[in-house]
């Protein structure tokens, strides 16, 4: 990764420190700091003790909040200073942010200029930011104005001065109309796709006549003109926007239709590609008959690295093993260098009685740390390539941490109970600091048990290879205690939580799943009453020892579900033992097969993900040494995946 320093102020104070200057001594109580910051955030300035807060590590949090309520009021060069006096802090870019918001509602251009740093982050800022850029870069304002634009949805309000203005020089022209009202027709936004046909002049009716037909009747896309639009420009948009529609409303309908009108319409390569490549994709996803000799005609024509996977999916369901071969040699050369492509060349010339072929394959792919990096290497024999990278840091080390300003504002954050924020502090200092300096920093979290934290640490700093760092040994006690009183693999159990929740004991799934291995409220109620133990309720489940002690039980469940196969266990961990069940209907004569039939992405990604996570835990466990770690146990490769796999109940 390439070293990103931190900014001035942050790396002089780093510099400080190293020689042995003393740390500054906060004067202010973390109760006073408390209640500034709840009533700045309040506006109620009254209420903030100045004099308590003076000098204290978060003080410039009650600043950030009091120049944010002023704005726009507030200078450019003021902002200015507090962005360079808390550069190594997100509270800077987080005042840029409002600064650019403020400024540009209030059409103040050449305010919001002196403070941007590029482009910022929000739709809402951009607006601004590129309507400030018009006059002085007239081209890039209109191409990003442009983007902006042509978005299927309703745009903000803040919006409208920079859409006003490029239609007023005639880069938004009918065109871009028609195509935005294409977009909104796809999206489903009625309300705005009819606003924008009353932006379009009479030459357009014949379009917006057709569209509003189709909407209603999409087969009626078979009759409608080759030809819409003046000059034909609607032509293109509608028919994209109208197959897309009919192509997820009723794919079998939609590529007939197409293979029969297709030759019809005179469309540009590129627009004929993204309907020949949204309907090649659900013709597979669907399993459409006859559909597969259309799919391969259009397929080498598509450069869609998800069609391509979806049709050797296909192969290897079939077992055409020589399908499978071609097909990953048509996918780009990042695509197919992967381990799992990798791995399944060396398959399928194994299939094919290339054996020579089928090592050299297993060995590329074996190079890898995954899934399917293991497996190559299981078929190879040899030890498993963990990459493992391993840091050092003494205790003097991690007293020159402990006083750096991010360190000593995120310990504060915390004993007030600013979770958020001093996640934020943490991980900016992490994605803004210089390799050696995030590492120290995840050093620190380790020692400070900072589970969560230490994970988070390793994704912000693409620590991808500190192992150590990344799969922990949090809660271990407890996983081994689970383990051996359910008879559950510890480190399976370990594995499962780094995938569910990454050790973050309160985490809460959209779905609404709890705690570290993610136990759903209904399903916490049916393992206690199972074990005999009151119903711990939402928010007892958090309870890190009882979410571990119920997630153990549910799992051994599922593991006696399926005869102790760990690899059926996670999937129906995953997805549910109901559609485990149904996949296992497909009768796949091997592990790898199952994986691949497995329809869903986020549980084909699963099961790869923990049963990798365990071989990873249980190597850390023998010092990093995966000597006698398999990937899946003897039984686990050689079983066939049906319904034989489920015991008998």
């Amino acid at each position: 990764m390439q070293a990103t320093p931190f900014r001035t102020p942050f790396r002089a104070l780093c510099a400080a420190l190293l020689v042995g200057l003393p740390s500054v001594s906060w004067a202010a109580s973390d109760t006073a700091m408390r209640d500034a910051l709840e009533a700045a955030r309040q506006q109620q300035w009254d209420r903030v003790d100045e004099r308590a807060i003076k000098g204290h590590v978060l003080s410039g949090y009650v600043e950030y909040h009091r120049l944010r309520n002023q704005l726009p009021n507030v200078s450019p060069a003021q902002v200015q200073d507090f962005i360079d006096q808390h550069s190594d802090s997100p509270l800077s870019e987080w005042l840029r942010g409002q600064a650019i918001a403020k400024y540009g509602h209030a059409g103040r251009y050449s305010d919001l200029l002196a403070i941007a740093d590029g482009e910022p982050a929000g739709t809402t800022r951009q607006c601004h930011y590129y309507a400030a850029l018009l006059d002085s870069q007239p081209h890039a304002a209109a191409e990003a104005g442009l983007a902006l634009w042509l978005e299927g949805s309703s745009q903000p309000d803040a919006c409208d001065p920079l859409f006003n203005r490029l239609r007023a020089n005639g880069t938004i022209d009918e065109t871009a109309i028609w195509e935005r009202k294409m977009l909104a027709w796809q999206a489903g936004e009625s309300g705005l796709s009819t606003y924008l046909s009353s932006q379009l002049s009479g030459q357009w009716q014949t379009a917006i006549e057709t569209a509003d037909q189709v909407s209603g009747q999409i087969r009626a896309v078979l009759s409608a003109p080759a030809c819409l639009g003046p000059e034909c420009k609607a032509t293109a948009a509608f028919y994209q926007a109208a197959m897309q529609r009919f192509t997820r409303d009723d794919t079998p309908a939609a590529l007939a239709a197409w293979q029969s009108m297709a030759s019809n319409l005179n469309l540009m390569p590129d627009d004929r590609r993204v309907i020949e490549e949204e309907l090649a994709f659900y013709a597979l996803v669907r399993e459409v008959p006859g559909a597969i000799n259309w799919v391969d005609s259009v397929l080498p024509s598509l450069e869609s690295e998800r069609v391509l996977e979806l049709r050797v999916r296909r192969a290897l369901a079939e077992r055409r093993w020589q399908d499978v071969m071609h097909w990953i040699a048509e996918m780009p050369a990042e695509q197919e260098q992967d381990s799992r492509w990798q791995y399944w060349l060396a398959r399928a010339n194994e299939q094919l009685g290339n054996q020579e072929a089928a090592t050299a394959r297993y060995r590329q792919a074996a190079e890898d740390r995954s899934f399917y990096g293991f497996a190559a290497a299981e078929k190879l024999g040899q030890p498993y390539q963990l990459n493992l990278e391993r840091n050092h840091f003494d205790d003097a080390s991690r007293q020159r941490t402990a006083q750096l300003p991010v360190v000593q504002r995120t310990e504060a954050l915390l004993r007030i109970g600013e979770d958020g924020l001093a996640n934020s502090e943490w991980l900016y200092a992490v994605q803004n600091g210089s390799p050696q300096q995030a590492r120290a920093l995840a050093d620190y979290a380790e020692h400070q048990q900072w589970h969560a934290r230490l994970v988070q640490t390793t994704i912000a700093g693409k620590m991808w290879d500190a192992l150590d760092w990344r799969f922990p040994q949090a809660y271990r006690d407890s996983f081994m205690h689970w383990g051996q009183q359910t008879g559950v693999d510890p480190y399976l159990l370990m594995a499962i939580t780094r995938r569910e929740s990454a050790y973050n004991p309160t985490a809460l799934s959209p779905a609404g799943a709890r705690g570290l291995m993610q136990l759903m409220p209904g399903t916490a109620t049916l393992v206690s009453r199972q074990l005999g133990i009151s119903d711990p309720g939402p928010y007892g489940i958090l309870d890190p020892e009882l979410n571990i002690r119920l997630g153990s039980t549910y799992l051994r469940d599922k593991l006696n579900r399926y005869q102790g196969n760990r690899l059926a266990a996670a999937a129906a961990y995953n997805a549910g033992p109901g559609r485990v069940d149904q996949w296992l209907g497909s009768g796949m004569e091997s592990f790898d097969l199952f994986v691949e039939s497995i329809p869903f992405r986020e549980t084909r990604d699963y099961v790869q993900a923990v049963l990798s996570y365990r071989v990873i835990f249980e190597s850390l466990a023998n010092g990093g040494d995966s000597k006698g770690v398999s990937l899946l146990s003897e039984n686990e490769q050689q079983v066939r995946y049906d319904r034989a796999l489920l015991a008998r109940r």
